[in-house]
């Protein structure tokens, strides 16, 4: 009866410590990152493109752009301007860009090493390109935007039951040349047409 007894005043004890509250301090401690204001002088010049959203911004993604901040002192004059630039281009995405922007970028990680490679071709002939040609294709791209979200891949079962669509015509009937758009695609074009489909 002595056994029972204490299970029963043991039972009790816990659940009034649950039902109190006390054991909240038994609890592992939240992971936090520091508010715009805790920061040094020297990571909010840094960070500053990121000040307006900085206390809203999740805990893991505070500390990705304090390890950025780190590590700033030792990036050249060209890599410093790039990184603020980045993070200047970042801070004006609407929050569905940023997570377009993320999924794509996981989607190119799990490409194989040689659709890397072609990926960072285009990009290479892009850059390549006359600044007036590149803000046309810039347009072009955003003008048929939604058009680059893909709709998610067919199951296996269902690509056998399908006839292949025939193949669109590559060069244009009139001149025996590529249409325009085919000459030189965008690099977001190319992201689309190699990143895997879920």
């Amino acid at each position: 009866m002595a056994c029972s007894f204490r299970a029963f005043l043991g039972a009790l004890i816990g659940a009034s410590l649950l039902a109190s509250g006390a054991a909240h301090a038994w609890s592992l401690p939240q992971f936090t990152q520091p508010k715009w204001k805790e920061l040094s002088a020297e990571q909010q010049r840094i960070l500053a493109p990121l000040a307006p959203e900085w206390d809203t911004m999740p805990p893991f993604r505070r500390k990705k752009w304090l390890g950025i901040a780190d590590r700033f002192k030792n990036m050249t004059p060209e890599e410093q301007a790039r990184i603020q630039e980045r993070m200047r281009e970042w801070a004006k995405l609407s929050p569905e860009e940023r997570k377009l922007a993320r999924e794509k970028y996981k989607a190119v990680a799990k490409l194989p090493p040689e659709q890397k490679q072609a990926l960072k071709q285009t990009w290479e002939d892009y850059l390549a390109l006359p600044p007036a040609e590149r803000e046309r294709l810039k347009r072009e791209a955003v003008k048929r935007a939604p058009a680059a979200i893909l709709p998610p891949a067919p199951a296996p079962s269902e690509v056998r039951k399908k006839k292949p669509a025939p193949p669109s015509p590559a060069l244009s009937e009139t001149t025996n040349a590529p249409p325009e758009s085919a000459t030189a695609p965008t690099p977001q074009a190319a992201i689309d047409a190699a990143a895997p489909q879920p």
